[in-house]
């Protein structure tokens, strides 16, 4: 047959006449997930290698380890999250659970591990309080430190309550004035006194704790958790090697409500927030910052000379302490003040 012949068939042929042999393990995967109706709710309380312990309907007295359900794929859960479980629920050793939902987050807690780092790392979900912990002596007070967590605790939805402790070696006078315009919770401790108020604030919520080392947290953690130390044990030997400081975990108050320590955060990047995220936390100003130049900071001069939120302190609708505070914070997202650290 001639060339122009065999072209000639080519081009009589359509897609009917092509026949494509399926290869092996080719049959397509159903986009179909199962239902299941029987699954119960969990919190995830501690993550180790790939391992969950969840306390099952919430109770700290039936714990279940759980793997993540293939057909979650890589979806991160995190301590905090809300969690659907199936398979053996009974919380007996060597059993395992798998996690097939996570449920939407109310809340949660960011960071990076610096200001140019865009890799999100979300610490803790669905926590209504952020207690920053921070020591009035040995370690000094950071400043900048309590800025950088109280702009993480607005951008993420949490409620930021500040704790001076070992206020037997110094006054807390000067930190208070200095967060007196945010309207910020502020609780005092004393390594010599229990810590009924901080107790009494956490009771029947959720509540992550940061702070930089030395500052009193693992005492006021012992403090209201007296078998704190048991229970991160217990959790540890998920994964068969011990509790990390990388790693945040759950732990249940004697009279309702978790603690989320998460020891390992020792400063946060702040990378993936916005200032209008900060604003958010300042209602009086929220509708003032629509009206600013694109891409404002909202830093006021010379940065921001055109920013409309000089015009509502000057008109008398907002106080300038709350707007210096405001500034302050935006100023430590931009690793503008030189305690940012």
């Amino acid at each position: 047959m001639s060339r122009r012949g065999r072209k000639s068939d080519w081009e009589r042929l359509d897609e009917s006449d092509v026949r494509v042999r399926p290869g092996k393990g080719s049959r397509p995967r159903s986009k179909r997930r199962p239902e299941h109706a029987d699954a119960r709710a969990a919190m995830v309380v501690g993550v180790d290698r790939g391992r969950w312990t969840c306390a099952l309907d919430g109770s700290p007295d039936h714990e279940v380890v759980a793997m993540r359900a293939r057909e979650l794929g890589r979806t991160p859960i995190v301590v905090g999250d809300l969690v659907d479980l199936v398979g053996d629920t009974s919380g007996r050793p060597d059993t395992l659970a798998r996690v097939v939902r996570v449920a939407d987050r109310s809340s949660v807690l960011r960071r990076t591990a610096d200001d140019n780092d865009p890799y999100e790392r979300v610490v803790v979900a669905n926590a209504q309080q952020l207690l920053i912990v921070c020591a009035l002596a040995d370690p000094p007070p950071r400043t900048g430190f309590i800025d950088r967590c109280l702009v993480a605790a607005y951008a993420g939805g949490l409620k930021p309550v500040l704790c001076l402790t070992k206020s037997d070696l110094a006054s807390p006078e000067q930190i208070i004035e200095a967060y007196a315009d945010l309207e910020l919770p502020v609780l005092v401790t004393r390594s010599d006194e229990e810590p009924d108020a901080v107790r009494e604030r956490l009771t029947d919520q959720v509540s992550a704790l940061v702070g930089h080392s030395g500052v009193g947290k693992s005492t006021l953690v012992n403090k209201l958790v007296p078998d704190a130390f048991r229970a991160v044990s217990a959790v540890s030997a998920v994964g068969k090697g011990r509790h990390t400081s990388t790693q945040a975990i759950a732990l249940p108050l004697p009279d309702g409500g978790w603690v989320v320590d998460t020891p390992g955060i020792r400063s946060f990047g702040l990378a993936h927030i916005e200032p209008d995220d900060i604003v958010a936390a300042f209602p009086e100003f929220v509708e003032p910052a629509e009206e600013c130049p694109s891409n404002c900071g909202h830093l006021g001069p010379p940065a921001d000379p055109d920013c409309m939120l000089d015009v509502v302190v000057g008109g008398g609708e907002a106080r300038p302490g709350r707007l210096e505070s405001l500034r302050r914070l935006l100023a430590s997202r931009a690793r503008l003040d030189e305690y940012a650290d």
